[in-house]
């Protein structure tokens, strides 16, 4: 019996030693900290490394159990409502199915609420991909805005820089020779108007059937990403589309882009509740969780519906 309360008592500790690690520790340093002040790399600085370890150790996903128990409060507390596109209000590089669009049309008819997509591509190309929806949208990971204005596209701002040709290609070539990626149909590296940078391991013509099966999980990028980061650094790397590395400059990211959109609306950080499907390291989401912003994960598309009844 003894030995039995001593394992039960080792587990409580153990229990509230990751409460601390995951909340307590983030309490404290709320109070040291103005997250609606500061961006994301400025947070990262700031925070110090055990808090920043502990972002990543525990993140601010809020899951069915946390929706079950806090649904009402979230819904009380929650303003801004971001969604990401691909992967969650839709498949990818296809139109919205009518469930999802009816999850916009009813959290969009509510006053209390403001709806706005935030995107890694082009705004252009995702009001197109939505059809025409009447919706606020901040797309290449903040470097664009755009709403509409009786059905119209209306661009309100479109960040444009002119990245570094030769240390792109330089270190392309890197990565190319460093992990077997010399063989590739195109150019090795597209830079886009806007500045974005993209390093199609395939190359920019590859076929899209050879594209589809390269890597679906993610795990070929994933491996070299931290390498990666560190060949590129001072810019935000991100494992974009199907083969892909997509780089900005660091000021230009998910958690930056919704944090300058709500600090314009008069929206506060807790206000804020981003839904995405790309959050591991990496991820075009990762900004989201390494930030401690509260987010939804969505793991199947179809699911969107479910996934958001709380606010309705």
């Amino acid at each position: 019996m003894k030995k039995i309360q001593t394992i039960f008592k080792s587990i409580i500790l153990a229990a509230l030693l990751f409460a601390v690690a995951c909340g307590g520790n983030q309490q404290s340093e709320k109070a040291k900290i103005d997250y609606d002040k500061l961006t994301f790399m400025e947070l990262m600085e700031q925070a110090g490394e055990e808090q920043v370890q502990a972002w990543y150790d525990c993140d601010s996903r809020i899951d069915e159990d946390e929706v079950a128990a806090r649904g009402k409060e979230l819904k009380a507390q929650k303003k801004l409502i971001c969604f990401d596109l691909d992967g969650t209000v839709t498949n990818h590089r296809t139109p919205m199915i009518p469930e999802n669009k009816a999850v916009l049309d009813k959290l969009m008819a509510n006053p209390e609420y403001k709806v706005i997509m935030v995107g890694a591509g082009n705004a252009r190309r995702i009001f197109d991909q939505m059809g025409g929806y009447a919706i606020d949208i901040v797309a290449n990971y903040g470097m664009q805005e755009a709403t509409v204005v009786n059905g119209e596209f209306v661009e309100v701002r479109n960040d444009q820089r002119t990245p570094d040709r030769e240390f792109f290609l330089k270190n392309a070539q890197i990565v190319r020779e460093r992990y077997g990626f010399t063989e590739y149909t195109g150019e090795s590296v597209e830079f886009h108007p806007a500045g974005m940078v993209t390093l199609g391991l395939l190359g920019s013509k590859a076929k899209t059937e050879d594209k589809l099966v390269f890597d679906p999980d993610k795990s070929k990028r994933r491996a070299i990403y931290k390498d990666v980061c560190e060949l590129f650094k001072g810019y935000a790397v991100f494992i974009g589309g199907s083969t892909s590395f997509d780089f900005t400059e660091v000021q230009y990211n998910k958690y930056d882009a919704v944090m300058n959109y709500a600090h314009k609306h008069g929206y506060t950080r807790d206000q804020v509740i981003f839904i995405g499907d790309d959050f591991g390291d990496g991820g075009g989401d990762s900004h989201i969780r390494l930030g401690g912003m509260d987010y939804i994960h969505i793991t199947d598309f179809t699911k969107l519906p479910e996934r958001m009844s709380f606010l309705y």
